[in-house]
């Protein structure tokens, strides 16, 4: 089941007529949940599959924001043999080892009240560790080097614009085959959290392109529409490989699994009439959190959950569609740079505990997450 270094391009469907996506969300620490999920499934893919088998031949698609994209990287930039530079239950314990000097906490309730003042003058974290941390495992590898093909938003505060790093657009414009390990700390560079990241790339005419970015996460931290969008534009563009699909794109050929990072909605972090007081300061830094960076991230992901529920069962596909988030942190858990040792333990558990629980829908008049009848668990999901 080994697959080569892909094209320039999203790989046509390799298992019977699906096209199957995989989308991560951002969220700093909290990308360990969606390790525990990933995990889980590469280990059931290797029982059908041998101890080899790895999630990148599975997925046409793998799409990440800011955490996730690192992720997305780990499971499909190559080694030297050209396989997965990470198995996936590699990602949690890459987490627990790096996070604490990711994010350094400082010492005591001291060391927090430090790094608060700090990022109201500039970024709580420097990002070195992290950016050499990157360079090291990613290397030099460019984007169309990946062995399945990857789709990760950024914005440019130049520009001001998303810049969508994809398979798919490098064969149109090569100014976008950029190094991974760039694009990575682009999508990562959230604001108030960590530096904007300047990089420059160069056309096949020899033209320089600047790239000025900050995190994916300000305009879709949960990026699975935007990766079902990539597959449709090729379809829109007649590529041979998917002459048989027709647009409108007919979601019941698409299999997607969409995987969040948590979020404290069900506790209520937040309320009218203490927002109702909030100057600059308070909603760039309250709490220990950002509420302006929270409710840009949250939104727009639980937006495009409800979008993708609707257009799969208005398709009568909604079985091809998995969303697994959940909806219940609470104080550190909902941290997106809490690297404490207990916390990040705890964040082990949460991803753990998700597994086991029911299949749900986000209503978007609640913004809670809702079970779904008769759908089982999480484990059972990814099993079918």
């Amino acid at each position: 089941m080994e697959r080569q270094a892909s094209s320039l391009k999203i790989q046509p469907p390799r298992y019977g007529e699906l096209i199957t996506i995989l989308s991560i969300d951002g969220g700093g620490v909290r990308g360990i949940i969606p390790g525990v999920i990933l995990d889980y499934l590469e280990a059931q893919l290797q029982e059908l599959d041998g101890e080899g088998a790895r999630l990148a031949d599975y997925f046409d698609v793998i799409a990440g924001t800011s955490t996730g994209a690192l992720i997305a990287a780990m499971l499909a930039a190559p080694n030297a043999d050209k396989r997965p530079l990470f198995a996936a239950k590699e990602i949690v314990p890459f987490y627990l080892k790096h996070c604490p000097k990711i994010f350094p906490q400082g010492c005591g309730s001291l060391g927090s009240v430090l790094n608060t003042m700090k990022s109201l003058w500039g970024p709580k974290y420097d990002g070195v560790y992290l950016h050499k941390l990157i360079r090291r495992f990613l290397g030099s590898k460019r984007l169309h080097e990946t062995l399945t093909s990857l789709v990760i938003p950024t914005f440019d505060i130049k520009q001001l614009q998303p810049v969508l790093f994809s398979s798919y657009e490098v064969s149109k414009n090569s100014c976008l085959d950029a190094q991974v390990a760039d694009i990575c700390i682009g999508t990562s560079a959230a604001p108030t959290y960590f530096p904007a990241h300047y990089f420059k790339t160069e056309g096949e005419d020899g033209r320089a392109h600047e790239f000025n970015l900050i995190d994916g996460g300000m305009v879709a931290n949960n990026p699975t529409l935007i990766a079902i969008s990539e597959v449709s534009k090729q379809i829109l563009n007649e590529d041979p490989d998917f002459i048989d699909i027709k647009l409108p794109m007919n979601y019941t050929r698409l299999l997607v699994i969409s995987l969040g990072t948590g979020s404290h909605i069900s506790g209520l972090k937040f309320d009218a009439k203490k927002a109702a007081k909030w100057g600059l300061l308070s909603w760039l830094v309250k709490d220990g959190s950002s509420p302006l960076i929270d409710v840009y991230s949250q939104g727009s992901a639980d937006i495009v959950d409800y979008h993708n529920c609707v257009v799969f069962r208005a398709w009568e596909s909604k079985e091809n569609y998995l969303r697994i988030n959940d909806d219940t942190l609470s104080g550190t858990l909902s941290s997106v740079d809490t690297s404490t040792k207990k916390n990040l333990k705890g964040l082990v558990k949460v991803g753990e505990h998700l597994l086991k629980k029911p299949v749900s829908r986000v209503n978007v008049g609640t913004g809670l997450l809702e079970p779904i009848e008769n759908a089982g668990t999480n484990k059972d999901a990814l099993k079918r």
